[in-house]
């Protein structure tokens, strides 16, 4: 899966943001639990995950204090 530009998620809606964030922490979470179990292929992918995460609750912060 390849980063999502700021721009397309500033497209999304807020129900989209929420869902999007939900999924991203879900895999945070699954990364996580591979690495600890020594499963884990890529390791860089955490990464990659946590900051899109931040991008999408930035984005979902900014849509909130608008309305």
């Amino acid at each position: 899966m390849a980063q999502t530009k700021i721009k397309d998620i500033r497209e999304l809606s807020v129900k989209e943001l929420e869902s999007k964030l939900r999924d991203l922490k879900e895999e945070g979470f699954n990364l996580r639990l591979q690495q600890a179990t020594g499963q884990l292929e890529n390791s860089a992918r955490i990464r990659v995950v946590r900051r899109e995460a931040a991008r999408v609750q930035t984005v979902l912060s900014e849509h909130r204090n608008k309305a």
